[in-house]
């Protein structure tokens, strides 16, 4: 099974070009993410006086403060299974989109840059600047038909099933 993965997401329900990418990347993604909630995860243990106890906290925490939540629907016909996923504040370039026959992965990451204002900050609050989500599909799809559009910050992605092979009945015959 290769992975399919989307370049070009459209502001418009236009068809997304697909290209194939190696899974190593994804995995090493999810590692490397992995790592970093890890990581917070300890500096939070640590600022906390190193009180055991509270690891799923510490662990939560750093994670909502690492990975934005991705909310999705996933509905399905006789042909088709789409997925609409919030992804508010990402633009079609800053996402990453794998298809697999049987899953879609959902990465993105904001590259914004940040001047330093003036004066005293009293009081801010930060969404996550990444995503990152794995979904099994209920069926197969066909990852060369995919197509994705992003509006209003929701990823929709549509993928026809994949076409599944006739079942032929075939009798055994003795060997002479």
């Amino acid at each position: 099974m290769t992975a399919q993965a989307a370049t070009a997401i459209q502001e418009s329900k236009t068809p997304a070009t697909i290209r194939t990418i190696p899974t190593d990347n994804l995995f090493d993604r999810f590692q490397e993410i992995y790592d970093l909630i890890g990581r917070r995860a300890y500096e939070l243990f640590d600022s906390n006086g190193k009180w055991f106890g509270h690891e799923l906290d510490d662990w939560l925490r750093a994670e909502s403060e690492i990975l934005h939540p991705v909310h999705l629907e996933i509905s399905e016909t006789d042909e088709n299974l789409t997925v609409r996923a919030e992804v508010p504040g990402f633009t079609s370039r800053e996402l990453d989109i794998s298809v697999e026959p049987r899953r879609v992965i959902i990465a993105g990451k904001h590259e914004s840059k940040e001047e330093s204002k003036k004066g005293k900050t009293v009081y801010s609050e930060r969404c996550a600047r990444e995503i990152l989500r794995s979904v099994d599909l209920p069926a197969e799809v066909d990852g060369s038909k995919v197509t994705a559009s992003v509006k209003d910050g929701v990823l929709t992605l549509d993928m026809p099933k994949a076409a599944h092979a006739k079942t032929v009945h075939v009798e055994a015959k003795a060997a002479i």
